[in-house]
């Protein structure tokens, strides 16, 4: 599939999807402990300030 003229999707069975998707790490995994990183202390400072009110437009 195009968007323009230039290839932007790709179409394929389930079936197919799941032996490309096999044996991948999910977000979870990959968001948990980036590889590297237990070695290193962080400790965020505690804010006293309130959080700015959301703003929807």
């Amino acid at each position: 599939m195009t968007d323009r003229g230039r290839p932007s999707h790709v179409l394929l069975s389930f079936a197919d999807y799941q032996r490309l998707a096999a044996n991948q790490p999910s977000i979870i995994e990959l968001l948990a402990e980036p590889a590297g990183v237990e070695d290193i202390d962080f400790e965020a400072p505690a804010s006293r300030e309130p959080a700015p009110p959301a703003r929807f437009e």
